[in-house]
């Protein structure tokens, strides 16, 4: 029944589409034919931003998009960090398959504000053969997983400088495969006040399933909402606390919290949370409906 119903302006493009990820792990061709679909016959479809693949699968991607359907919207998970970025302009020229964003993580531990300079100098480079629009999203270490702190470091602080002067993205991984990967409260609040604190715009990915903040029966697993991120957001943004927002588990006072911000404030705390990768892209437009929201 929900799926009739139409997007609300301010929510759209807000799930990008990530289900050939874990725990999804749908198969590429799938993935392809159920975004297609979508957008031809599903009247939510504009919640769904674009396909999320890893730029091992751009080889053979665009030959599974049918010659007559509109270019195909992707966002390449960029697995060979820095280096990575230079050789994917070559992968669009068929312009079946259109680049719709670039995510990297940063991968040395040890100086993190050395290879945040080598991303956003490889991501300079990597424009000029790219179209202006694209946004470059650089994924900062998770703060409060497993043995790790809940305070930005002054290396990671020093990262994010970094992205934000070269004018990229930030991306925080919010969850995963194991529970030792969904980050604390605190971490995931210091992680969104540090990057607002320096006016960077963030996705998220992994674990924001749900609207609300709960707990999985299948896997025991915390979960942070999606929903709580956006307040979170909204939260840091007017100066207050973002733990606050990511701990509250009641459905109706979420909600209700979100219905307070009207369409407008939404849309503007948008601006900075701009999406987040699920690998079940259903689930959030249903959480939106039987919230009231859409």
């Amino acid at each position: 029944m929900s799926s009739d119903l139409t997007v609300p302006q301010e929510w759209t493009s807000f799930t990008d589409d990530a289900a050939v990820f874990p725990p999804g792990d749908a198969d590429l061709a799938d993935a392809v034919t159920a975004w297609l679909d979508r957008r031809e016959s599903a009247g939510w479809a504009p919640l769904v931003g674009p396909l999320v693949v890893g730029d091992r699968a751009l080889p053979g991607l665009a030959d599974l998009v049918p010659p007559d359907a509109e270019p195909l919207p992707v966002t390449v998970v960029v697995s060979g960090g820095a280096g990575g970025l230079a050789p994917l302009p070559r992968w669009f020229a068929s312009g079946r398959v259109r680049l719709a964003g670039i995510e990297v993580a940063l991968r040395d531990l040890d100086d993190l504000p050395g290879n945040a300079r080598r991303v956003v100098a490889a991501a300079q480079q990597a424009s000029y053969d790219l179209p202006d629009e694209v946004p470059v999203h650089v994924e900062l270490p998770q703060l409060g997983v497993a043995a790790t702190p809940e305070e930005p470091s002054p290396g990671w602080l020093a990262a994010a400088d970094e992205i934000a002067m070269g004018d990229l993205r930030g991306k925080l991984r919010t969850g995963g495969v194991e529970a030792d990967l969904f980050p604390t409260e605190a971490g995931l609040a210091a992680a969104i006040e540090a990057l607002l604190d320096r006016e960077l715009a963030f996705k998220c990915t992994a674990g924001l399933h749900r609207a609300v903040r709960h707990r999985a029966g299948p896997t025991g697993f915390e979960h942070h909402g999606f929903l709580n991120v956006l307040l979170a957001t909204r939260a840091s943004l007017d100066g207050e606390s973002a733990g606050a927002a990511l701990a509250e588990r009641d459905a109706e006072v979420v909600a209700e919290r979100v219905r307070g911000l009207g369409a407008d404030g939404v849309a503007r705390t948008r601006r900075w949370f701009t999406s987040f990768g699920c690998c079940g892209v259903e689930d959030p437009w249903h959480d939106l409906v039987s919230l009231g929201l859409a």
